[in-house]
């Protein structure tokens, strides 16, 4: 049982108390509690062997007792009560943009349908227009975001929405009128996969109808789903849902701080407040009066984000560590955290080529590097096994390293201070050995490591198998360790807290794929990562000149996960690298 399986039940009782229309605060218990057990260093099994759940903080008596029935039943009682009274087709009404649990609860009730193919019909026969407190326009809402949900999905890669926000984000901050600007909510804090796109503008009010008028006249923009005074929501080609907020400059601080969020970093801003005598909103924060209610007559003054976090005896919080996840601790103490950037990265490791299944050649690829200003690349061609992806022989191994021999040579011999480094992704085998002889494997400068198949395998075997790759001498570091694909496919079931225990002590390092299909290993196991001093490498798993790119969302990912440089082996310098894989 890992942390990640209970904090799925926890959250699925959320959203299922959320559509029974179960008491709002139950709810966000639960939701607060699978969070914690996400950010838990340790596995939650330790917890419930020394019946000691109650002592995370977040976790009550009565929550306790579901995680130990789950425990010891593989049932937890109240989701089993709850998937008894709420259909289970509801749970997918969630993803409908527009449509909150207390409009499914109704549209249920009143007709009778659980299935989205229902409430599509529902919507175009004229239904829903008849219920009270919806109406045609809504109907019409709803059945649009059906439809392009059928078409794109909920969420989108990090990749995706920055590809949408960049652009807009760029053409608004530039329009007459605007004072400030900023992207905000999940893509601020670097999450890895978006649902809607925010950006916030401050602005004189008697500019905002020339911004908005700009905004949803956008190239991009395909539909208009709202306009009101202070918000307009488009909907882009690609299916992505895009929110411009416009407040005053006085309000744009606290604003900026309330819709980059996250929900619960927000919940525990308002409770410090409200122990200073102070109330915190998406307007500002206000003194409390007599009545301990929020006085909108006495504002505090607060010119930034970072005033605002001074004002309740903080430091400058990042948006990548507004999670709840330990930050208030640091950031009481530690005015800053130093984290990785892209200036920092000096080489590239993990690309592909045309020995295996790359596009390019290792010299295209190295001169691709060399146009970005790295000094170094790590050609990490597929092991034999992995014949679907053109996997090297041995022979092929022993060719390719004669031709990287050959670059490096002229290279050097025209005065060029480049080097490639010989690698391969060689797969962890059902028994946890490598791809090669081991005297093969000496002959690479680095082994990547990784599983490609029997990705569900049951989870002590494939924690025996990863173990067993970690023990390898000749492992260098691990490659995407879930194996997840975002959006597309869920990740092997493992003990991460282990695994990162355990690379840590043999110091083999864990990979962020930077990928963007992939992130992984995911940023919620950086706290665990930073205890133990567990080193990554921020690669791309570049198959393409292009995908060398790929680095960008790497770094993004890393600082989430608190990684500083020195914890990043491709912030080393090619001679470091090369020293650090030899002492390895």
């Amino acid at each position: 049982m890992t942390n990640q399986e209970i904090a799925e039940k926890l959250r699925e009782v959320y959203n299922l108390m959320q559509l029974a229309g179960e008491n709002r605060f139950r709810a966000i218990a639960f939701d607060r509690a699978a969070q914690t057990i996400e950010a838990l260093n340790e596995e939650i099994i330790k917890h419930i062997d020394e019946d000691s759940l109650t002592d995370i903080k977040g976790i009550g008596k009565s929550i306790a007792e579901d995680i130990k029935a789950y425990h010891e039943t593989s049932t937890m009682p109240v989701l089993e009560a709850l998937k008894e009274k709420v259909p289970k087709g509801l749970m997918e009404w969630l993803n409908i943009s527009g449509l909150g649990p207390k409009n499914i609860a109704k549209i249920h009730k009143e007709l009778g349908i659980t299935e989205i193919t229902e409430l599509k019909e529902a919507c175009q026969s004229g239904a829903v227009a008849d219920l009270p407190g919806l109406g045609k326009k809504s109907a019409e809402k709803i059945l649009k975001s059906i439809e392009y949900l059928e078409k794109f999905g909920e969420r989108a890669r990090l990749d995706q929405a920055l590809d949408i926000a960049e652009p807009m984000f760029e053409f608004v901050k530039n329009l007459d009128g605007v004072v400030k600007c900023e992207i905000a909510g999940s893509l601020r804090r670097s999450r890895e996969t978006i649902g809607d796109i925010d950006i916030l503008v401050a602005a004189d009010q008697e500019n905002t109808e020339s911004i908005f008028d700009a905004f949803v006249e956008h190239d991009l923009v395909v539909e208009v789903l709202g306009r009101g005074e202070t918000k307009s929501s488009i909907r882009t080609e690609n299916g992505r849902q895009v929110d411009l907020r416009i407040v005053s400059e006085k309000e744009y601080p606290a604003a900026l701080m309330y819709f980059t969020g996250s929900k619960e970093h927000n919940i525990v801003m308002r409770q410090r407040a409200r122990e200073r005598g102070m109330a915190l909103n998406e307007y500002g924060l206000f003194k409390l009066n007599d009545e301990k209610e929020t006085d909108f007559d006495q504002p505090v003054n607060a010119r930034s984000e970072k005033e605002i976090y001074r004002k309740l005896d903080l430091h400058f919080i990042p948006p990548e560590h507004r999670e709840d996840r330990g930050e208030f601790e640091f950031y009481t103490e530690n005015e800053t955290m130093n984290l990785v950037s892209d200036d920092d990265i000096k080489g590239v490791i993990h690309a592909h080529s045309t020995y295996s299944d790359g596009k390019y050649t290792i010299k295209q690829m190295a001169e691709a590097c060399i146009e970005r200003g790295y000094d170094y690349l790590g050609i990490s061609d597929h092991s034999r096994t992995a014949a679907y992806a053109g996997g090297l022989t041995i022979d092929e191994v022993k060719r390719q390293w004669e031709d990287i021999n050959e670059l490096n040579e002229s290279y050097k011999s025209e005065g060029k201070e480049f080097r490639i480094f010989k690698g391969i992704e060689s797969d962890i085998l059902s028994d946890g050995s490598l791809d090669y002889p081991d005297d093969i494997l000496d002959g690479f400068d680095f082994v990547i490591a990784s599983v490609h198949s029997g990705l569900s395998m049951p989870q002590g075997q494939m924690m025996e198998r990863f173990l067993r790759a970690i023990e390898h001498p000749a492992t260098t570091m691990l490659g995407h360790p879930t194996g997840r694909l975002l959006l597309k496919r869920d990740e092997s079931k493992l003990n991460l807290n282990q695994i990162i225990d355990y690379a840590a002590q043999k110091n083999v390092a864990i990979e962020i794929n930077a990928n963007p299909w992939r992130l992984d290993l995911d940023w919620r196991y950086g706290n665990k990562a930073k205890e133990t001093g567990l080193i990554t490498s921020i690669n791309p798993d570049a198959h393409s000149t292009d995908g060398i790119d790929y680095i960008r969302f790497g770094v993004m990912i890393a600082r989430k996960a608190k990684f500083d440089p020195a914890r990043v082996l491709n912030t080393k310098s090619a001679e470091e690298f090369k020293a650090w894989l030899k002492d390895s």
